[in-house]
């Protein structure tokens, strides 16, 4: 199992895993978010790699203070094998390397079962609550 950066090829099994994992939304495109993560100086797209099949992923960027970590798939039949940590540690040491020392992400409300899985990372709740405009239309 190797954990590098996607590359734009690696796009439309990365939608395919997140679509199966529930992570995708109609109102937003998983294609352009990876594609728009690639192209950034400030993100990427890490993929495990079995042998060259993508079984999990983690997209992480930062704002030059603060990491971000989104997109966090693991595919079903890899559940349960510390996969999801070690994305998580990838996308940790991903942000270290750029110099960020705080990382964060967003649950969706309603979906308890994950809060578990990073509470046991070290993830506490910040007590802030988060808030969106759209600036351009969404397109599916």
């Amino acid at each position: 199992m190797t954990i590098r950066d996607l590359t734009p090829g690696n796009i439309d099994a990365a939608a395919a895993l997140w679509h199966r994992a529930g992570l995708t939304r109609p109102w937003n495109s998983p294609e352009l978010d990876a594609q728009r993560a690639l192209d950034g100086d400030t993100s990427t797209v890490l993929g495990a790699f079995d042998d060259e099949r993508l079984v999990g992923t983690i997209m992480v960027g930062h704002d030059g203070h603060r990491g971000w970590a989104h997109y966090l798939a693991v595919d079903e039949g890899q559940r349960g094998t510390g996969l999801g940590k070690r994305m998580m540690a990838a996308a940790e040491n991903w942000l270290r390397t750029h110099g960020v020392v705080k990382v964060q992400l967003m649950v969706r409300a309603g979906n308890d079962s994950v809060l578990g899985f990073y509470e046991h990372l070290g993830y506490e709740d910040a007590n802030v609550q988060v808030r969106s405009k759209w600036l351009a239309q969404p397109t599916n």
